[in-house]
């Protein structure tokens, strides 16, 4: 829980200066510059040249699986993200103060390029934002794989001011400003498993 701190709960900005790029259809990338040796390098390391598209009946282009709390020695912890919004808001899960983690997003792209996958997330004690991060997650082309993408490690909060009960709300969204997948989720920060 750490990276960009802002003011704004749900407001993350867009002051970095960055403008994504022509948004393209796999079919319109497909024949892009099709004698451009170093394109073609490009499009097939991001499984453009391939055909691609999943057999999953979602309609949706980015379909997020799964969000995983790796934590050396224990087993994983994992949020099915397939489940319900109303499912998800009832989960809930017990960190120890103090430990080293990770994240990992268990995802698949099906019908078209997503260009600037982030995850975003604040969290919230007695109603109150104590954290908000970003992390980026990059440009995937659909692929009948999954992708995983591990974040960087993490210290959750620790001492007896950090212990308690607090709520997160998380949301996959891309450069074009799709949501791809929000939700809300709780978890509780004690001195053990």
């Amino acid at each position: 829980m750490s990276q960009g701190h802002h003011n704004d709960d749900d407001d993350f900005g867009n002051n970095t200066g960055y403008k994504p790029g022509e948004k393209r259809s796999l079919a319109e990338l497909n024949k892009l510059d099709a004698d451009d040796e170093s394109l073609a390098r490009w499009k097939a390391s991001l499984g453009v040249a391939s055909s691609g598209v999943s057999k999953l009946e979602d309609p949706h282009n980015v379909v997020v699986l799964q969000l995983q709390l790796l934590v050396e020695g224990r087993p994983d912890v994992i949020l099915d993200l397939t489940q319900s919004v109303e499912a998800l808001k009832q989960h809930s899960f017990t960190i120890k103060e103090g430990v080293e983690y990770r994240l990992k997003v268990v995802f698949k792209v099906q019908h078209e390029v997503v260009s600037g996958l982030k995850y975003r997330q604040v969290v919230k004690r007695m109603g109150v934002t104590v954290d908000k991060s970003e992390e980026m997650i990059g440009s995937y082309a659909a692929n009948p794989q999954t992708y995983e993408k591990k974040f960087a490690v993490e210290e959750a909060p620790s001492g007896m001011m950090a212990r308690g009960h607090y709520e997160a709300k998380s949301k996959f969204i891309d450069d074009d400003g799709t949501i791809h997948k929000e939700w809300n989720w709780s978890f509780d920060i004690k001195k053990d498993w």
